[in-house]
């Protein structure tokens, strides 16, 4: 019972992790990137201080705490989701969502960078150098980058080392304060939608006559992918370990391809779906998937 009751919150966070970068595609309809990470990141604080106010969760206090539940706003919410919905300006959504899924890679390399415990071990180069092979064979690196701009390739790779530096942070200065997951959750996002208020305002809405889909897809993003999606998170974490709630990394490339193939006949190659396997076998050695299975058994 206690499988079943985080495996349907498990199957839930990767498909709407995955579809987010749908979600985006359609939000530069009538969002400009900045419109798009501020809805996002608003309507996702509205939903968990909604969620905090219910079950009676306190938000935190110290101003000290702030400032860092600030910097992680902006390493996992503001410029992140700002150079995704940039980059989706000029990529497909497909890419987006394989290139998300090298997260790991990320938040290895700056484990190994800020840490003077962390020694690199075989299987985590391994993971790595295999990862790479795999964003490689994604974007076609014997031609170049092919049809996909340099620019936006340069912004998603961007866009997931903010991911990797927040999680080192996260670890040294807000993980021993054991403040309740959802309070730091809403804090975070609630100080980067106020981060996000003047660049909205100044240039967000680029159409004033927005599609029915692209209304329901900004919804979605922020609500369910930005709110919701913590608190599934953290169901899954309470109840099966973070391990296996980091899995779900691999479920989301998948969902991504799908999706954009499905509902925005965006093309695929061989290229795609091969590179996203090879990436996915790369992160789950880099993290020591197969290591511990290996001493279990």
């Amino acid at each position: 019972m206690k499988q079943k009751s985080w495996f349907f919150d498990f199957i839930l966070l990767g498909i709407v992790w995955g579809c987010s970068f749908i979600f985006i595609k359609l939000g530069l309809e009538f969002l400009t990137p900045a419109g798009v990470v501020f809805g996002r990141v608003a309507l996702g604080a509205v939903t968990l201080l909604l969620i905090a106010k219910q079950r009676k969760i306190a938000l935190p206090k110290e101003r000290k705490t702030w400032f860092y539940l600030w910097i992680i706003s902006l390493l996992l919410n503001v410029i992140p989701g700002f150079l995704f919905s940039l980059a989706e300006v000029h990529v497909t959504s497909v890419l987006a969502g394989i290139i998300n899924a090298c997260t790991p890679f990320a938040t290895l390399i700056f484990m190994l960078l800020l840490s003077s415990d962390e020694k690199p071990k075989t299987f985590q180069i391994a993971g790595l150098l295999i990862g790479a092979i795999g964003v490689g064979v994604v974007l076609g690196i014997w031609n170049g980058f092919g049809s996909n701009s340099t620019s936006g390739i340069i912004a998603l790779f961007a866009a997931i080392s903010c991911y990797g530096l927040a999680y080192p942070i996260i670890r040294k200065y807000l993980t021993p304060l054991k403040l309740k997951p959802e309070s730091m959750a809403a804090a975070q996002l609630t100080s980067g939608a106020i981060t996000l208020t003047p660049f909205f305002l100044f240039h967000g809405i680029n159409s004033y006559n927005p599609r029915a889909v692209a209304i329901l897809a900004m919804l979605a993003l922020g609500i369910f992918g930005s709110g919701f999606a913590y608190i599934w998170n953290f169901r899954i974490v309470a109840q099966a370990g973070s391990a296996v709630a980091s899995s779900v990394t691999y479920l989301t490339p998948v969902v991504a391809v799908f999706v954009g193939w499905l509902f925005l006949g965006e093309k695929i190659s061989w290229k795609e779906p091969i590179g996203a396997l090879i990436v996915v076998f790369g992160a789950a050695l880099a993290q020591g998937r197969f290591k511990k299975r290996n001493q279990l058994a």
